[in-house]
């Protein structure tokens, strides 16, 4: 009797650790790169939720501050940058692109999270929905509050973005971000509040949300991305300079032509309205089009903004660029991508009608 019992133990606890080990390997593997910002941010007390040093808590604390997404996840940490969005450069988003990049081309790699300052995690989410060849699910998230502060929002915004990192369904529809339990499509997705966790918007409205780690899908992206981009980090090695100068009563075009004069190839018009052109502003832009600058009408409308072709000004007669609907720093991101593979102003228009 006492045999039997032993080997039916013996067996019992076999198959546990079976079903364990097969547990293991349905797991998703997901890799969080950590570059900075909020999220890392620490303050004097936790009363301040505005006012706090970013970028000071490393990787694998954040990840040890939140023991649940392992119920989601295997999950391992890379610190990438340390540093505060608004400090990230061209040089920046490259070496970030070709660590994404890398990541998923291996096979133990499903998904991979980034944590991110929000200055400029929109355009980071951009450049990376365009260059990243890529199915598998890229989330970037950030926070509002640092960890330190009452009601922060960091610990589940991460949370929420390893459940969608590592849920099949994510895949297939280009770079993700996840805040404040939604999940936005980083083509459409900007920072329109500068203090509150409901911060980011998409004009024409979340892809889905999150809710306790289960994704809930309402749209998906129609524009070009990732596996769909004529775009490639591995072909990247720099990308020329884009200006951006903002219109506005009184305009003159002084800052256009200082950026054209330190190197700019491309300059971003933040226009008023349907990203319109002071009458002081068009002979600097048509002068500056002759030299070989783009120029590129967008909005500095948010929220929505749409500029169409030949309105306010004849783009076909002076071989001028819109922005259709991405604001002034995704259009910079655009048209730097696209003046690394011609310079001819009607096919930027078409990465702009398509991307």
């Amino acid at each position: 009797m006492l045999k039997k019992f032993s080997r039916a133990l013996a067996l019992t606890v076999a198959g546990l650790a079976l079903a364990a080990a097969v547990h293991a390997q349905t797991k998703s593997q997901v890799v969080i790169l950590a570059t900075g910002g909020t999220i890392a941010g620490a303050g004097a007390s936790a009363a301040n939720s505005a006012t706090y040093q970013a970028a000071k808590v490393p990787v694998d604390k954040l990840i040890a501050g939140i023991p649940e997404v392992g119920k989601l996840a295997d999950v391992r940490g890379e610190q990438v940058f340390q540093i505060a969005s608004e400090s990230f450069t061209d040089e920046s988003l490259i070496a970030l692109g070709r660590r994404v990049a890398a990541l998923a081309k291996q096979d133990n790699v499903d998904g991979i999270v980034i944590t991110h300052g929000t200055d400029t995690l929109e355009e980071t989410a951009f450049f990376l929905n365009l260059v990243v060849p890529t199915d598998k699910p890229v989330v970037v998230v950030g926070s509002m509050r640092p960890g330190t502060a009452l009601s922060a929002d960091g610990a589940l915004n991460l949370y929420n973005a390893v459940a969608t990192a590592s849920d099949r369904a994510s895949r297939g529809k280009g770079v993700l971000v996840v805040m404040n339990d939604e999940i936005h499509s980083g083509r459409d997705v900007s920072k329109a509040i500068n203090i509150r966790t409901e911060a980011f918007k998409s004009p024409w409205g979340a892809l889905g949300m999150v809710v306790e780690g289960k994704t809930y899908w309402f749209r998906a992206p129609v524009k070009r991305h990732t596996v769909n981009s004529e775009f490639n980090i591995d072909a990247i090695k720099s990308l020329p300079s884009v200006g951006i100068a903002y219109g506005s009563g009184n305009a003159t075009d002084v800052a256009y032509r200082a950026l054209a004069a330190s190197g700019a190839k491309a300059l971003i018009h933040a226009g008023t309205g349907n990203g319109s052109v002071s009458a002081q502003v068009v002979p600097a832009l048509r002068e500056l089009r002759a030299q070989g600058v783009q120029i590129i009408r967008s909005t500095r409308v948010g929220g929505g903004g749409f500029v169409l072709r030949n309105a306010e000004q004849p783009d076909d007669q002076y071989d001028w660029v819109v922005a259709h609907d991405l604001n002034p720093q995704k259009a910079r991101i655009l048209a730097a991508l696209a003046l690394t593979r011609t310079t001819d102003a009607r096919e930027v228009q078409r990465y702009f009608m398509e991307y």
